[in-house]
């Protein structure tokens, strides 16, 4: 059930430290910006200037307006993969992944500085909400091999890719709902028993 350790990654060099911090630096001014006058009132013209790059630089770093929000995919995806691989002994899959659900999708960043307003653009930006779903949904191949791998089944097998598709889609399924953590349990549920195991007829 759980990964084994892997070897630490070499310290970056100096020239990985700076493409990290430029990247660091674009991000930051862009949330910035958004954040003082609304998403779709800003260009990416004066996100490069804000942050003293030009937007060939800008472009080398991010491949568009909506991942210089979600500069943090990577990280989210080694979240998403270690709630199923390094969950605790004798918690389900789908436990593990309804958890993950609440935590990172359906609350999203609050417990860090800034992390409510930026929640707040994000559910108020059609733009955004459409991109961040759809990035999510990009992780499904890899969430199902991981799957997969720790139920002892075969690579492709279908219920992993449905398994890890619904997980994936449940949390957007509910943006909105008066209870959304309820809902999302709920949807959990069936993953975990099954229709018999919730109808009651």
């Amino acid at each position: 059930m759980h990964a084994e350790s892997e070897t630490a990654p070499a310290p970056m060099g100096r020239r990985e430290r700076k493409k990290a911090a430029t990247r660091q630096a674009i991000a930051d001014a862009a949330l910035r910006l958004f954040l003082e006058r609304g998403y779709d009132e800003v260009s990416l013209r004066e996100i490069a200037d804000a942050a003293d790059v030009s937007t060939t630089t800008l472009f080398k770093h991010f491949s568009g307006k909506e991942a210089l929000v979600f500069d943090r995919q990577d990280e989210m995806r080694i979240h998403l993969l270690d709630a199923v691989r390094e969950r605790p002994e004798g918690r389900t899959i789908p436990a593990a992944l309804c958890e993950h659900a609440l935590r990172y999708r359906l609350r999203g960043p609050h417990d860090e500085p800034g992390g409510a307003a930026f929640v707040a653009l994000v559910n108020s930006t059609p733009a955004l909400v459409a991109y961040q779903q759809a990035a999510w949904m990009d992780y499904t191949a890899d969430l199902a091999a991981a799957i997969a791998e720790e139920s002892g089944l075969d690579a492709d097998d279908p219920a992993c890719t449905a398994l890890a598709h619904f997980a994936l889609e449940t949390p957007h399924a509910f943006r909105g709902h008066p209870d959304g953590a309820e809902a999302v349990r709920r949807a959990f549920e069936l993953l975990e028993n099954g229709w018999q195991g919730t109808a009651k007829a």
